[in-house]
């Protein structure tokens, strides 16, 4: 089968100046997007900022003939996000792939949380994603495609020690993919999420001796074809971590129905609530309602 190829696209890569970002925005240029690279440059906790990452990434871009220009816009604010949106317009004429990398580590057991340390987090990671995506959409729906990759993790999916601000960040990507993806179908938009397990400044410390295994660049695969043109799935999530692919799923118990329940009868059946055998994974909350009707109806 043909190589994947991105001829005529322009690709967004927020957080494109390091790490994850960096490895997607050079991979998107070797195969023929035009690319804008956005990165505030700040320090990992979202403070200061510098405009040479994403500077350096265009330059190695532009070494191997390809085409981008660096955007040091914040996405953790509407008028930023618009920015960004707008560099890629005003340089490019379109935008047909958002990749929302950007982010910032504020890392806090939770009865320590405080506002400075949740707010920043949130408004980055959950709110960036949703101030660079908006105004890419509203093109995105006139020229009938586009695709939205946004970086949530397994912090989020399953929970992490001391990540409060950060697991609900990620977990709340994964909603905001399931709705793009039911929105922008008749569009031919489509958005999935990514859970990267990659070594980065955000992780080094984090990930220990095992770190050596989880280059950034075995991320990237999964996000090239996820911004594809001829990927068959959306509003989906995927673990990738040193050349391994999986998909995260919400799954749903075939559970336990009573129509006088009491809370006392829940106790009792707890086991029955519980048990994973013949779960069904719902695409939407009407999917689950079917179930609740065919529960009802005893079929």
């Amino acid at each position: 089968m043909a190589d994947l190829g991105y001829d005529g696209k322009v690709a967004v890569v927020t957080g494109g100046g390091g790490g994850l970002g960096r490895e997607h925005a050079l991979e998107f240029a070797r195969r023929g997007a035009r690319v804008v690279v956005n990165d505030l440059g700040g320090a990992v906790d979202g403070t200061g900022g510098d405009k040479e990452p994403a500077q350096q990434v265009v330059e190695e871009i532009e070494a191997m003939g390809g085409e981008a220009v660096a955007d040091a816009n914040s996405v953790g604010t509407e008028a930023g996000g618009g920015a960004i949106i707008k560099t890629a317009i005003d340089a490019f004429g379109q935008v047909d792939i958002v990749v929302n990398n950007a982010g910032i580590l504020r890392d806090k057991t939770f009865h320590k949380m405080t506002d400075d340390l949740l707010t920043p987090v949130i408004d980055v990671h959950l709110k960036g994603a949703v101030y660079v995506t908006r105004p890419a959409w509203e093109h995105m729906r006139e020229q009938g495609y586009g695709r939205v990759v946004n970086t949530s993790s397994a912090s989020g999916i399953l929970g992490n020690f001391g990540q409060a601000n950060y697991g609900a960040a990620k977990m709340g990507l994964v909603g905001l993919t399931r709705v793009l993806a039911a929105e922008g179908a008749k569009y031919n938009i489509k958005a999935n999420a990514i859970a990267p397990i990659a070594r980065t400044r955000m992780t080094e410390e984090l990930m220990g001796d095992g770190a050596a295994a989880f280059d950034p660049d075995k991320v990237t695969p999964l996000v090239m074809w996820l911004s594809h043109e001829d990927v068959d799935v959306t509003g989906e999530v995927y673990s990738a971590g040193g050349g391994a692919v999986a998909r995260f799923f919400i799954g749903l118990t075939e559970g336990y129905y009573n129509p006088s329940v009491t809370a006392e009868d829940i106790r009792d059946n707890w086991g029955t609530v519980r048990n994973e055998e013949g779960y069904s994974v719902p695409a939407n909350p009407a999917d689950e309602f079917r179930k609740l009707n065919r529960i009802f109806r005893g079929d």
